[in-house]
């Protein structure tokens, strides 16, 4: 969606909006934690987010991939900067291209700063000398497919003290096609108030959005004025200076002197509020507590559909996902990433060309090998995983192999028979409770246009022992309410299904027909079964080749089964829970070791005899688990 129509749903629904902006990290760690830390920032309501463009080679690679992530992993709504700076045509022309492609309909013009090398901005050869070329170069070329955004200079630009002539400027920025203005930072509000005005009398009437700089540090607050050559209010010197050394104390004030500032800036008619977080979250959430302008109980953000929508390009028609996915959703997204249409029902639809395939990329187990281990341990017996899946569901760990996030408020519902499962030592790893026609503005289970309703089926996601899985698959079959599909993992699958998508979440909303936004099948089940073996033995991998972590894990993946249980009786969770009654998981206790090249189990510290094989160079053996 255009930035310009986001403002005027802001302004019709009588709300302020607010935007954040990032840059692309230097490493590949910083790329990966920046995803984590937009992921997280999704929740605090940005209208959108914008991407500052990398001069070069890299950087620029880099820009365009952050865009391309956020729009159709993260479901961000993203503006891309692009600027003259070492640009010839054909690089702008690959960047739109990019863009385009990502599904990014916002472009923020740029002329941009000077090379590092060079002391004064000069144009590249066959490359643009002024943003109003690069605007009137991107409308002629694209025409209304991306909404242009331009820089204002409320206190003068680096190289161009004149503001009135910068008004000029932007003036004929906007005439080439600009239709909105973002402004470089600044502190002192009754000079930015006055320039907006001065830029109405010219006749700019575009939205104009003012860009908020937090503070983080007095020593970055400083360094940033003086580069940038803004004016500081003497009162905020006064405030800051006697606590410069205190980083908590400058802070703290510094989120009220700009809470004050927006407070101001929102009075005067303004509607949006664009934050430059340099990368972090903490000055600018401060800011919009203080602000009341984040999401709470009283006022949630209101979910379009269950699982967070893709703004790739060709996705955003999407509205049916299977479940499997429903905690890896980047996983998902990159193994769809080459589907060219999304229409309503794909996954119910064999006759799709794309039905069932799903790309192998992106499956792989997140975070290093020694990040995985500090935060599950090293565990040596069964009881030890159990105390993994049961921190998670407590919510001491943020993350499971089969989950990339943590456990949220749904569960809540069901979370002591969770806890009372995992203890018996099978693992649940996606899971969720009936739900009969609550309202669509819950703030747990609500999702859609208001005044709708919302309904689930009880629905439960694991691994067991495949010595337990005749004795559960003949209680399942007792009820007729339960379907289910078992696969192990060289593939053999058992269902009572007819492999007919089977319907878990959907809404009833006025005006429109049933939408139906999550299902379980089988083919899709059998895409993630590839996913969730290869996640274990990922998991298993993390640890070295002879010791009794790697032997437990791999012991699991290679002898357990994945399992879903549907009730399709969706006024009802607790026959799911039922089945595992007085089903028993053996040797919990005991613990794997390798002494002398030897797999062994102790029970208790006790020994409890040698375990066939050995472990010649790390190969593989007869473990305690197999039955």
């Amino acid at each position: 969606m255009h930035i310009k129509e986001k403002l005027s749903q802001n302004e019709a629904a009588g709300r302020p909006g607010i935007s954040f902006e990032f840059f692309p990290p230097k490493t590949a760690q910083g790329v990966q934690n920046l995803y984590d830390r937009m992921d997280r920032m999704h929740a605090l309501g940005p209208s959108f987010i914008d991407i500052t463009w990398g001069a070069g080679g890299r950087l620029s690679d880099l820009t365009c991939e952050m865009v391309n992530v956020a729009q159709s992993v993260y479901g961000l709504e993203t503006c891309m900067h692009l600027t003259c700076t070492d640009m010839p045509v054909e690089k702008v022309d690959a960047a739109l291209q990019a863009a385009y492609k990502a599904g990014c309909t916002n472009i923020l013009a740029l002329r941009g700063d000077p090379p590092r090398e060079k002391e004064n901005w000069e144009a590249t050869d066959g490359g643009f000398r002024y943003a109003k070329d690069l605007v009137k170069h991107i409308r002629d070329k694209y025409g209304n497919h991306f909404d242009i955004g331009v820089g204002g200079y409320p206190e003068g630009a680096d190289d161009n003290p004149d503001v009135d002539l910068l008004i000029d400027h932007l003036k004929e920025k906007v005439d080439a096609g600009a239709s909105f203005v973002i402004t470089q930072m600044f502190y002192d509000t009754d000079n930015f108030i006055s320039w907006v005005k001065n830029c109405r009398d010219r006749g700019i009437s575009v939205p104009i959005i003012p860009g908020i700089m937090p503070i983080q540090t007095y020593a970055a607050f400083i360094r940033r004025s003086e580069w940038t050559k803004i004016r500081i209010p003497p009162d905020w010197l006064e405030a800051l200076e006697p606590v410069k050394n205190d980083d908590s104390a400058v802070r703290n004030i510094g989120k009220r002197l700009v809470a004050d500032m927006c407070r101001k800036l929102l009075a005067s008619g303004l509607n949006h509020l664009h934050f430059y977080t340099m990368n972090l979250a903490q000055s600018t959430q401060a800011v919009l507590e203080d602000l009341k302008l984040l999401p709470s109980e009283e006022t949630p953000l209101q979910r379009a559909l269950p699982w967070r929508p893709s703004l790739g390009l060709n996705r955003r028609g999407e509205d049916v996902r299977p479940i499997f996915w429903r905690n890896r959703n980047s996983s998902y997204i990159a193994r769809t990433q080459t589907w060219d249409e999304f229409p309503n029902g794909r996954w119910t639809d064999s006759r799709s060309p794309a039905f069932g395939e799903l790309d192998s990329y992106g499956i792989g187990l997140k975070g290093t090998n020694e990040q995985n281990i500090k935060l599950w341990g090293e565990p040596k017996s069964l009881r030890d995983v159990t105390h993994i899946f049961l921190d998670f569901l407590e919510g001491k760990l943020a993350r499971l192999p089969w989950s990339d996030s943590p456990i949220t408020a749904e569960a809540n519902a069901i979370k002591d028979d969770l806890i009372a499962l995992n203890k018996k030592g099978i693992f649940t790893i996606n899971s969720q409770p009936a739900v009969n026609g609550v309202k669509s503005s819950h703030p747990v289970y609500g999702w859609g246009p208001k005044n709708g309703y919302v309904y689930q089926k009880a629905y439960l996601e694991l691994l067991i022992p495949s010595y337990l899985l005749d004795d559960l698959i003949a209680r399942i079959e007792k009820n007729g309410y339960l379907t289910y599909h078992a696969v192990s993992k060289n593939g053999d699958l058992r269902t009572n299904t007819n492999d007919s998508p089977n319907a878990l979440t959907w809404g009833i909303f006025a005006g429109r027909e049933i939408v139906q936004p999550t299902i379980v099948e089988t083919i899709s089940f059998l895409a993630w079964k590839d996913e969730a073996y290869r996640l274990g033995e990922d998991w298993a991998k993390c640890h070295d080749a002879s010791s009794p972590s790697r032997k437990l894990i791999q012991s699991v993946v290679d002898d357990w089964c994945l399992v879903n249980i549907v009730n399709n009786d969706f006024h009802n969770t607790s026959s799911l829970f039922d089945l595992f009654k007085d089903l028993t998981v053996k040797d919990l206790d005991t613990e794997v070791t390798v002494e002398d090249g030897q797999v062994k189990g102790h029970q208790n510290g006790a020994a409890n005899g040698a375990i066939n094989g050995t472990v010649p160079n790390g190969t593989s053996t007869e473990l305690p688990l197999r039955n």
